[in-house]
């Protein structure tokens, strides 16, 4: 007998599932890879990254770090695999994404409660579910959400990053360092490519004028009303930043802060960052680098930057069409649709932005799914606690502008101060009030 399902074996997915199955309660847990591909993932695990291997911020006086402690009160299995499959990332949290995916796999399918079926869920079923299909949610199962929900699908474009072989990165040009000197291992825990300002401005050119992949292939796919079209903000292609400016890469992911060339004591004028990817250390990710161009293209302007004119490409950047759904008129705080107690959506498809986001909204959606079903009240997490104030946004937010987000200060509560302190300082308060109104959540709630 099955108590709950749950569709999509992503972060959100393999996070609810593993919460519901504590419980004790029974899952079936679907994942339509490898039969039906999403042309974004290319193995069969659970909980693959597709875009980045970084988890964000672990340091606790910032909104990534405040999310992860919670998780950790919480007891996420997502974020005890990424801590056991961690890689070098200065003050981050990176994953081996191989060894990451491949653990989360190994816990869900050894769980007596959890069944996982290798099949495309093409509607959403009459019985308790969480929703949690992701960015890559199929065509069948989006038409059945569309059908319940109306035409209140959003949609955007997303980009993964190119990946580096370490072995093809040309050390004399390039030098480790961790931004001031942050980092675990004395030389840094990052490649940096330096650039000159003429270096600079040439790349800058080759970015602008570069020839870029059509994006008519997924605009067909959309459905008619859709947003076709739309970046996110928090993750553009590196050519779109460019055209917005000849400084606009040098402020953003390209900026030099921190860093000292090491071949010239000096500070570039603009540097690429290549963060690891694997625990071989073979792998570098180009930090910040999501990309649309065609791939003979990448390989031609990415070699301009320097330490990278031989550099062999594990894997070219890419898009991908995203979908997210209209939480601000389809989704309660605890995850609920309005119209249905047992039907609960996590993860991306409900707005949240970042894998910690993604994996958060899992436990909660999970959790909340198992208590409905056992008698429990559900939780609706205050909003001084960051998963608290993400599910808040998502379903209170402006459906005008309604964009994916991250975890922030920004949509946390304004902090009660008699006098200004400083941002690392204001940080700390944030971190110490979330822990205190979680702690004090969860004991009134047990």
């Amino acid at each position: 007998m099955t108590d709950i399902i749950v569709i999509g074996g992503g972060l959100a997915g393999s996070e609810a599932a593993w919460q519901i199955a504590q419980t004790g309660l029974k899952v079936k847990l679907y994942e339509m890879r490898p039969s039906t591909p999403t042309g974004a993932h290319v193995s069969s695990d659970l909980g693959e990254l597709v875009c980045s291997n970084s988890l964000g911020s672990n340091q606790p006086d910032r909104a990534s770090g405040v999310l992860k402690n919670e998780l950790r009160q919480l007891n996420s299995m997502l974020l005890e695999c990424a801590e056991e499959t961690a890689i070098p990332a200065g003050a981050a949290l990176a994953v081996d994404r191989e060894a990451f995916a491949r653990a989360i796999t190994k816990r869900i399918e050894a769980h007596p409660n959890i069944k996982v079926i290798r099949e495309e869920m093409s509607e959403i079923p009459t019985s308790p579910v969480v929703v949690a299909s992701g960015p890559l949610t199929s065509n069948n199962l989006s038409k059945s959400i569309s059908t319940l929900s109306g035409d209140e699908h959003l949609f955007f474009f997303d980009a993964i990053s190119p990946i580096v072989r370490s072995d093809t990165i040309n050390m004399e040009i390039a030098f480790r360092a961790s931004r001031y000197n942050k980092g675990e291992q004395d030389e840094g825990d990052y490649i940096n490519c330096p650039f000159t300002k003429e270096q600079y401005y040439d790349f800058i050119h080759a970015l602008r004028t570069a020839e870029r992949i059509e994006l008519r292939s997924f605009e067909e796919a959309i459905q008619t009303g859709v947003k076709a079209g739309h970046f996110f903000e928090g993750c553009l292609p590196v050519e779109i930043i460019a055209g917005r400016g000849d400084e606009s890469l040098a402020y953003g992911p390209m900026r030099p802060v921190g860093l000292r060339d090491p071949h010239t004591g000096k500070r570039p004028y603009a540097v690429v960052q290549l963060r690891q990817d694997n625990l071989a250390g073979s792998l570098y990710n180009i930090v910040g680098f999501q990309t649309n161009l065609k791939f003979p293209e990448q390989r031609r302007v990415l070699r301009m930057i320097p330490g990278l004119e031989h550099a062999e490409f594990e894997r070219y950047g890419q898009m991908h069409r995203n979908t997210f759904i209209a939480s601000p008129k389809l989704l309660r705080p605890t995850l609920q649709h309005i119209t249905r107690d047992d039907l609960f959506f996590a993860g991306q498809i409900t707005g949240v932005e970042g894998y910690m986001g993604n994996i958060a909204t899992g436990l909660l959606a999970g959790i909340n799914s198992a208590r409905l079903l056992t008698g429990k009240s559900l939780l609706t997490l205050p909003q001084e606690t960051m998963l608290g104030a993400l599910c808040y946004y998502v379903t209170h937010a402006s459906l005008k502008d309604f964009q994916p987000m991250k975890a922030n200060f920004g949509i946390l509560p304004e902090l009660n101060l008699e006098k200004k302190i400083g941002k690392r300082e204001k940080g700390q308060a944030y971190a110490e009030r979330a822990a205190k109104a979680l702690d004090d959540y969860l004991e009134e709630t047990r």
